[in-house]
């Protein structure tokens, strides 16, 4: 829907993000570069999501060129612990058991790289999980095998549909670009 001035790079192999940003009417390539997703250990937990995005975009700005490039990164935090992608299902079971029951916070952070400089901002959704079934906890692990998600699990997939009892925030954020405020930033660049 919106027509920009420069072409928009999605720096993103997230099946979810291109959905979300083709739903949202916007034209785009996806280009990806390899990235260490490694922050400092000392780093607040609340700073790691937009870190990470901007760390994403810093792979494009040698030869960023008239382009825009649009990064994302979403970590899931419970308590003061930021859950990654579980590694197998052994860490997938641990991290749904923990996040059963509780309410976490997910946070996404944004980076978009323009010939006029970088741009950064964090979106925050709380989301209240239903206690869970070790079964279900199971079956969600074999059908949907979800070991390329922050916190083992998609809004959007069956633990969402039935595990999320509340939220508050966007969904789109939990499911890894808040579209609405990715729509106002790009907004600037409209011809």
């Amino acid at each position: 829907m919106l027509q920009l001035r420069y072409p928009l790079v999605l720096a993103s192999g997230s099946p979810r993000r291109k959905q979300l940003m083709t739903d949202a009417g916007f034209d785009f390539t996806i280009e990806t570069r390899p990235t260490d997703e490694l922050f400092p250990a000392t780093m607040p937990v609340d700073d790691v999501a937009e870190y990470l995005a901007c760390q994403k975009a810093a792979e494009f700005k040698a030869d960023l060129g008239d382009r825009l490039v649009l990064c994302a990164d979403t970590v899931v935090i419970l308590g003061n612990r930021i859950m990654n992608k579980p590694a197998d299902a052994a860490e997938a079971y641990r991290m749904l058991r923990d996040l059963a029951g509780h309410s976490h916070r997910v946070r996404t952070g944004v980076c978009l790289l323009s010939p006029q400089g970088r741009q950064s901002f964090t979106d925050e959704a709380i989301v209240h999980f239903a206690h869970l079934t070790d079964e279900e906890i199971g079956y969600y692990i074999r059908e949907c095998q979800p070991f390329d998600k922050a916190g083992s699990y998609g809004a959007q997939d069956f633990i969402g549909l039935v595990g999320i009892e509340r939220l508050e925030g966007s969904f789109y954020t939990v499911m890894g670009l808040p579209t609405h405020r990715v729509y106002q930033l790009l907004k600037q660049f409209v011809q």
